[in-house]
């Protein structure tokens, strides 16, 4: 077994490899990424890996998905339709206990879709912020992960400022009972 400090910067790298990937659209390095039965030893030639409720994924707004199968067309989707997106992670926290690793962070997405019309670059860029949970496992070939969960954070408006404005710190208190 690794010494602590190192388990940490091979989550954070693993991490930060999965962000990359998806920054990248790179399909292939999403996947390999992801835990899959034969790094838990589950023999595949008796199951089929990609039915296996090994992995599960939770997307802002989706359902719970599982199986690598599931988890994967999901990428799938979301690559062909966002033609850019960027990740900038804050309130990263590494804990690692054994061969699991949990890695709560907030991701600070900029992304973009296809162009309105032909010969502009990009779509209108959205801002959005997300928390997310990852679930990484140890395996020979290196952390991999188990479960991704995000959900995205309800921001304040002004809006939601006046509607509870504060009464002033010399105002009259009604400790009346209502």
């Amino acid at each position: 077994m690794s010494a602590p400090h190192t388990d940490v910067e091979q989550v954070e790298a693993a991490n930060t490899a999965y962000y990359e990937a998806l920054e990248r659209g790179d399909f292939e390095e999403v996947a390999s990424l992801w835990l899959t039965p034969a790094d838990l030893g589950v023999d595949e030639s008796y199951h089929d890996p990609a039915d296996t409720g090994v992995v599960s994924c939770v997307h802002p707004g989706w359902p719970v998905l599982t199986g690598r199968g599931e988890v994967l067309r999901s990428y799938a989707v979301i690559m062909a339709n966002t033609d850019y997106i960027q990740f900038f992670l804050t309130d990263v926290h590494v804990s690692v206990t054994g061969d699991t690793a949990l890695v709560t962070c907030t991701e600070n997405i900029l992304s973009g879709g296809p162009a309105p019309e032909e010969g502009e670059e990009l779509g209108p860029l959205v801002g959005q912020l997300v928390v997310a949970t990852n679930v990484f496992r140890r395996t020979p070939a290196g952390w991999k992960l188990w479960s991704h969960h995000a959900s995205p954070v309800l921001a304040e408006t002004d809006e939601d400022d006046e509607d509870q404005e504060t009464p002033p710190d010399d105002a009259p208190v009604d400790d009346s009972p209502a």
